[in-house]
């Protein structure tokens, strides 16, 4: 018979001084993760029964995931913490769990980030309804770019408890002096963690209470001066003892600047500002001649400027006007058919300019506060220098011939992808010099076209490169496809990713859209929302009403931090090609000068929204987003909040007759009492107005949305 081990004493400690890790039963010190990752190994390895003996001891953690103080279901979390949450500075986010406890002891938590330095932050969090749930929620940020952990931890609050009891046995006039007695051993203990934090003023605040906790004193005297006193209870929130402190594992936290959320962005061609006509065909538009695009877009309020390939396009198989197998010689061609004898993609076509004329554009759009934003497609022309001196990173068919990029029955001859299997050390490392080498000329973002034709693991190295490099730089992804992909991308490193917003019209579809976006996949997701794109032409805008350019772009700048549009947008360019969610005479093959003072245009609209989204911290942000009640299927209402700053759109979705609707306002979501009237001021016409919880919004195509921010 197997002798018994004596029990072990189970210390009862302060919080740990570890980031992370749980309290060690006997020891009183926090363990690492290594440690606890043994002990989940040794607790689950087949070839031996559970519990084992060394499992088998009161106090020993984790036990099938179960600390001192349980914690469970934290989030944000993505992969059960093997993959980062994404946040950008300053952005608050809400923490979450359940936490709990045996018996009737008060129970608190507290949401720990963890700078990249091993500074924390720790917020108390607070339980929320339904309380019978043991939901609890904290609200945080990170203050500074870097890599973050954060985890929860739980302990024993004894302040809590004490109060608890000591309201039920003071009301009840029992056991006076047992309560007085255990309150003030608190209550001193308390005094010395605020003298030892240099805080006199709770010192002051904890010794009063001790002074006046005397069994002698009557009950009521009792209650008010120590047990509901606001003063006190607010500094033994901070200071009392928190035994049992039991932490989570930390879970990664990469924290960017704020551009990987928020930003406005314009897409054009260089090669269509100033292009003209002479007798012998066509000019080209250069970087110089752009420069002025680049004052129209921060005039616009934009904060990005995109630009298609820039590199020498290939003159084999070119298509010509609308995507025909027949160019002429004046035909610029597909700018995604990169490389020729010009070079490939870290060459600039000749006919934009020089690398230096390059260099210039970016310093005027740095000089308008601008950003530039360079589109980076891993693929070839039949003409690029790769073909030749490294045939191994295409696929070569079973006839000798390069496989040409196609999706049948479509067919691209003018462009050869590349296949990563092949050479991968090889096409890792090209792709890698060459983002240096246009972040060395001024470049901060890349829109990277395609990505989900390429490996994830592929694009997860480049991502951890360019994050341990250049932490600065940001990759959006250009994937209009499944949605597993999409989010696979974002959780690989993208920054930021196209999204589904373009087909999203009727109310159910942008009401579930937004809280997908919001609540679902934004701690690790960050869509960009462009109204157009040079592929797509909504079928929405096809019949060219100007009403339903506003109201698209309204939807773009106000549910997503991040929104862009495609040159031409502003102007209601909507011709499409007959069948087809495209342009006729798209600009990807030929040039398009325009006439920007046409008419008609919401280039004033387009400057208001931009003005609107940067007075207004709440549309800088993703996860807060709230859906109101409408009565009528074509009129959308939302409302998002940071901190004080509250914003509520209503937007009517019939361009051609308008819409109006009761409007019941979710007043928790607002901040608000049910029975509250509140004051509202109208961003567009700058008109106040009171509105109550239930209130009518009347909404015209002269006027198909109201953007109100909330009076406090």
């Amino acid at each position: 018979m197997a002798k018994k081990r004596p029990p072990r004493r189970i210390a009862v400690t302060s919080a740990p001084k570890a980031d992370t890790g749980v309290v060690d039963a006997e020891a009183g010190v926090a363990a690492t993760e290594a440690e606890i990752a043994d002990l989940m190994r040794r607790s689950t390895r087949a070839d031996r029964p559970y519990p084992t003996e060394a499992m088998d001891t009161p106090g020993e953690l984790p036990l099938r995931g179960f600390g001192r103080i349980p914690v469970h279901n934290v989030t944000p979390e993505v992969e059960c913490g093997r993959l980062p949450v994404k946040a950008v500075v300053d952005e608050e986010f809400i923490v979450t769990a359940n936490v709990f406890r045996e018996g009737h002891d008060a129970v608190g938590a507290s949401a720990v980030l963890v700078s990249p330095r091993g500074r924390r932050h720790v917020t108390d969090m607070v339980q929320v309804e339904p309380m019978g749930l043991d939901i609890w929620q904290a609200r945080v940020h990170a203050w500074s770019p870097g890599d973050w952990t954060m985890h929860v931890e739980a302990w024993s609050d004894t302040w809590g408890t004490w109060h608890h009891n000591a309201e039920a046995k003071l009301e009840a006039g029992i056991d006076i002096d047992l309560v007085c007695a255990e309150g003030r051993v608190l209550l001193d203990d308390a005094a010395d963690r605020a003298a030892a934090a240099s805080r006199p003023d709770e010192v002051e605040v904890i010794g009063r209470a001790a002074e006046a906790l005397d069994p002698a004193r009557s009950p009521a005297d009792l209650l008010a001066d120590v047990v509901r006193d606001r003063a006190v209870n607010k500094a033994m929130k901070v200071y009392a003892d928190r035994p049992l402190t039991t932490a989570t594992l930390a879970s990664p936290l990469k924290v960017e600047r704020r551009r990987a959320l928020y930003g406005s962005w314009y897409e054009f061609f260089p090669r269509s500002q100033g292009a003209h006509r002479t007798e012998s065909g066509w000019v080209s538009g250069t970087f110089e001649s752009s420069h002025e695009r680049l004052e129209a877009a921060a005039a616009m309020g934009f904060d990005v400027v995109y630009l298609p390939p820039i590199h020498p396009v290939g003159r084999a198989f070119r298509k010509g006007p609308n995507n025909t197998p027949d160019a002429g010689p004046d035909d610029p061609g597909s700018p995604w058919a990169i490389g020729s004898p010009d070079g490939g993609h870290d060459a600039v076509n000749p006919e934009l300019g020089t690398l230096a004329d390059f260099d210039r554009f970016v310093g005027k759009a740095h000089s308008l506060g601008l950003e530039v934003a360079l589109d980076f497609a891993l693929q070839a022309s039949p003409d690029h220098p790769w073909v030749h001196s490294h045939p191994e990173w295409f696929t070569t068919r079973v006839d000798g011939t390069i496989a040409f990029a196609e999706n049948p029955p479509k067919k691209y001859q003018d462009i050869y992808p590349i296949n990563f299997d092949n050479d991968p050390s090889g096409i890792y490392h090209e792709v890698i010099r060459l983002l240096e080498f246009w972040i060395g000329h001024g470049v901060t973002i890349f829109r990277v076209d395609n990505p989900h034709t390429k490996p994830l693991n592929f694009w997860a190295w480049v991502m951890e490169q360019m994050h341990r490099d250049h932490p600065e730089i940001i990759f959006l992804a250009e994937a209009f496809t499944r949605p597993e992909m999409m989010q696979a991308l974002a959780k690989a490193g993208f920054q930021q990713g196209y999204s589904y917003f373009v087909w999203r019209t009727e109310k159910w579809e942008l009401e579930e859209y937004l809280h997908e976006i919001s609540h679902d996949t934004g701690h690790y997701f960050h869509p960009n929302f462009f109204t157009n794109t040079p592929d797509i032409n909504p079928v929405y805008l096809n019949d060219g009403n100007p009403a339903g350019f506003a109201i698209r772009a309204i939807l773009a700048a106000t549910m997503s931090p991040s929104w862009g549009m495609y040159s031409g947008f502003e102007i209601c360019e909507h011709t499409p090609l007959p069948g087809r969610e495209e342009y006729l005479d798209s600009e990807k093959f030929q040039y398009r000068p325009r006439d920007w003072s046409s008419q008609p245009n919401i280039i004033e609209l387009v400057t208001r929204l931009n003005q609107i989204r940067r007075d207004h911290p709440a549309f800088q942000q993703l996860r807060d987003a709230t859906i109101h009640r409408t009565d009528h299927d074509k009129v959308f209402a939302f409302s998002k909040r940071a901190g004080d700053d509250v914003v509520i759109v209503v937007v009517s979705l019939d361009p051609d007759w308008g819409a109006g609707a009761h409007v019941t306002f979710d007043m928790a979501a607002l901040g608000l009492a049910d029975d509250q009237l509140f004051d509202v001021h109208d961003e567009f016409t700058g008109a106040d107005a009171t509105w109550a919880r239930e209130d009518w919004v009347e909404l015209y195509p002269a006027q198909p949305a109201r953007i109100m921010t909330l009076r406090r």
